[in-house]
């Protein structure tokens, strides 16, 4: 396991298209899928980094806690299946069936999506408002496996709760740790 902190994309950025498919519905889910929310959070996540599982309950909550309000959530996985086989497509709908994702789970096997965001690790969040620009790029919270501290979701949460009331998010942002995508050697 290499840790790996997020790249920190530049706030402001825009949020890249993207059409991949969920592994759940099987439907394709594009940055367009979002077009009426408030707010986008894109999260890079897979089935088999221990920073991931450390956090996965957490995810599934927030998800849910966020479905009635006006933010889109789409969580996307970019490993190399052929190399780390916990992260098929088949396990990662069976990760996001055993949590009760509320949300897309996408594989992006091809990795462009992951290189157009440049997520840099699992978990890596990039929250856009509706503009799509860049307002948070970071850690959920201070929690990471072992450190006892609990699983709140605290900063994401605040950057995504400013979103919505129509407050600036703080630029003191944390990045985000994590294990590095898993890139298909060309």
């Amino acid at each position: 396991m290499v840790l790996t902190p997020s790249t920190m994309l530049a706030l402001g950025s825009s949020a890249p298209d993207f059409h991949l498919p969920d592994v759940v519905s099987g439907d394709t889910v594009t940055l367009g899928s979002f077009a009426d929310k408030e707010a986008l959070l894109v999260m890079f996540i897979c089935r088999h980094c221990p920073f991931v599982v450390h956090i996965q309950e957490g995810l599934a909550r927030l998800g849910s806690d966020y479905k009635a309000r006006n933010v889109g959530i789409v969580a996307i996985s970019s490993n190399d299946a052929e190399n780390y086989p916990d992260d098929a497509p088949s396990n990662l709908k069976a990760m996001a069936e055993e949590l009760g994702f509320s949300f897309p789970y996408c594989y992006d096997e091809s990795q462009a999506v992951a290189r157009s965001f440049q997520a840099a690790c699992t978990p890596d969040f990039f929250l856009f408002d509706g503009r799509r620009e860049l307002v948070y790029r970071g850690q959920l919270d201070g929690s990471r496996p072992g450190n006892n501290e609990p699983v709140t979701g605290r900063d994401l949460r605040g950057a995504m709760d400013a979103v919505l009331s129509g407050s600036p998010v703080s630029t003191d942002q944390t990045p985000s740790i994590g294990c590095n995508i898993k890139w298909k050697s060309n």
